[in-house]
């Protein structure tokens, strides 16, 4: 004869096996929580990474073929553009702008014009300084040797890439067509870009300079 007092064993074996899975769940809970605590700390110090690296101090070759060390554009904010004398389109019309923008926020000693080539090979000290005479105001041409130059625009995160016409006529260089912006400390303030309504790039300005 049997008896009821003992469960069967199979019972017994379920109720064990449903707890352990509860186990299981709450500590995989847990530890999801904990990873989603520490998991924003990563991005943040890549940030930090990133904006300490940009910019920085460095020397080129001014118009009148001597060094032209950075330092010599503190006091003043500035804004930095990268293109070449070459350039079809995109390099005179965003030059062109800036030098509007800058006297709509001041006039010409309100901040400098840099201007710094992208293609050394063929422009010179006295290619950018012609250049930098086509605009009727006052901008800072500059130039250096292309190691001088590569140095520079990866410091500035510029992209630039020659590239043959259809006829297999004189290289086009497409390239970052931004205006970086920097305070009078040299420090990286933001930027202006070619879509940007001239409203906005020019209270940029105005913030920048105290205007």
């Amino acid at each position: 004869m049997t008896s009821n007092a003992t469960p069967p064993r199979t019972g017994l074996s379920r109720v064990r096996l449903l707890l352990w899975l509860l186990v299981a769940i709450v500590l995989a809970g847990i530890a999801a929580m904990a990873f989603m605590h520490r998991s924003p700390s990563v991005p943040q110090a890549q940030s930090t990474s990133v904006q300490s690296s940009f910019g920085g101090p460095f020397t080129l070759v001014g118009a009148d073929g001597q060094p032209f060390p950075s330092s010599r554009l503190e006091g003043k904010p500035y804004a930095l553009y990268f293109g070449y004398t070459r350039c079809g389109d995109t390099c005179p019309t965003t030059l062109s702008r800036l030098v509007k923008l800058r006297g709509a926020a001041g006039g010409p000693n309100a901040l400098n014009i840099v201007f710094i080539t992208i293609d050394p090979a063929n422009d010179g000290p006295k290619e950018v300084g012609q250049y930098a005479t086509l605009f009727n105001a006052p901008i800072i041409g500059l130039t250096g040797s292309q190691a001088q130059i590569d140095a520079v625009k990866k410091q500035f995160g510029i992209f630039a890439q020659p590239e043959p016409d259809s006829h297999g006529g004189m290289k086009m260089i497409n390239h970052t067509a931004t205006v970086l912006l920097f305070d009078r400390n040299g420090t990286f303030s933001g930027t202006i870009t070619a879509d940007e309504p001239d409203g906005d790039a020019t209270a940029k300005l105005k913030h920048l300079t105290g205007a």
